[in-house]
């Protein structure tokens, strides 16, 4: 299994001390099946990558559980406008199944940047890629269709069959009869 460092290498290769400096300030933690991973109101001062299992983001609007986003093994997963505006965050972070998480306490992240810069340039490379999928999934509700969005979710990773439908119902915007349309169409 690939480590957290064979990933960070992957996207930009940290030289020894820059991973004994980023190993100093990750914590590695396994969350159960639903547990809450960051709470709906607090402030975001963690970055979290998943190292296995699968977590979600998820708000909710009118007494409804809403999944904004999912992560899954070697993904950020982060409430960024909190993180950066260090304003409260109306959104949560829950772990999904069984998921190990690697949590990153964001102000000894930052210090590390300046006496670091491969590890500036690793956070900014996956915070790109995290804005670029962002963007990606705005452009998919503006031009695919809820069967296009399955499929494309479908084609990230094995780990759809275990999330539960109401949460992939909510990701694609559809309810959860248009979701089980949808997945006899494609069988």
């Amino acid at each position: 299994m690939m480590t957290i460092f064979d990933y960070f290498d992957s996207v930009n290769r940290l030289d020894t001390t820059s991973k004994d400096a980023l190993a100093e300030v990750i914590e590695e933690k396994l969350y159960a099946r639903n547990e809450v991973i960051q709470e709906i109101g607090s402030r975001c001062r963690t970055v979290y990558v998943v190292k296995d299992g699968c977590a979600r983001i998820f708000y909710y609007k009118d007494g409804n559980d809403i999944t904004e986003h999912f992560a899954f093994q070697n993904e950020l997963i982060v409430r960024a406008e909190s993180l950066f505006t260090g304003r409260p965050t109306s959104k949560g972070i829950q772990a999904i199944d069984k998921t190990t998480i690697i949590s990153i306490d964001s102000d000894s992240l930052f210090k590390l940047y300046d006496r670091h810069h491969d590890i500036e340039r690793l956070f900014r490379l996956l915070f790109e890629r995290e804005y670029v999928n962002t963007v990606k999934r705005i452009e998919s509700f503006q031009f695919k269709s809820a069967k296009e969005r399955y499929l494309e979710l479908l084609e990230t990773t094995d780990y759809v069959q275990k999330i539960p439908l109401k949460y992939i119902s909510t990701y694609l915007g559809i309810t959860q009869v248009s979701l089980s349309r949808i997945r006899s169409e494609v069988r």
